[in-house]
């Protein structure tokens, strides 16, 4: 696997998780397991300051992981993984390192990854067009990682590889605004 695709700590973790998982055969449940906890990362605020925050002890992000873990019956090794995180004290990571596994798990399919920031959830009509208009750029198929920014206002930026598209109405604003000064 080239270890170029993801980097840094979380892209450490990122691959030792890949290879545990692609070693004892569990890549797709270990994916499914990160997706539906990056989904709780993402709608609840206080899953999100339990893990960004440093004040709170490895030991209470570990206990508190638990409880979370339970509920959303995620065990196995994205259990272990996440406690593995939090013991380490590496929890306000998780996000990328969910991003660097989802990246390895395409390029190990043979596709690429885009991140896709947008103002709300893109529809699965909106996500199906914008893959399709990815793998007509790219000849690759495209898995997108989706993130929600409402401070961009509208439109979306894509990054796919080194290559990035910034249609957000807030850049739109904001080079409005530079050009404004440029001219008075």
């Amino acid at each position: 696997m080239d270890d170029s695709i993801v980097s840094g700590v979380a892209g450490r973790y990122a691959n030792a998780l890949f290879d545990l998982a692609k070693d004892s055969k569990s890549v797709p449940a270990v994916a499914k397991d990160l997706d539906g906890f990056a989904e709780m990362l993402d709608a609840s605020d206080d899953l999100t300051r339990l893990v960004r925050s440093p004040v709170f002890s490895a030991e209470d992000q570990i206990r508190a992981l638990d409880a979370v873990l339970a509920k959303a019956k995620i065990g196995g090794l994205t259990a272990n993984f996440l406690r593995l995180v939090a013991r380490n004290r590496r929890l306000f990571a998780v996000a990328d390192m969910i991003r660097g596994f989802r990246a390895l798990v395409a390029a190990d399919k043979g596709e690429m990854t885009a991140e896709v920031t947008s103002a709300q959830k893109l529809t699965a009509a909106q996500a199906k067009s914008l893959q399709a208009a990815l793998k007509s750029v790219t000849g690759k198929t495209v898995a997108l990682s989706e993130t929600v920014d409402e401070s961009i206002i509208g439109g979306l930026i894509v990054k796919v590889g080194s290559r990035m598209i910034d249609t957000s109405i807030r850049t739109k604003l904001n080079s409005l605004k530079t050009r404004m000064k440029e001219v008075g």
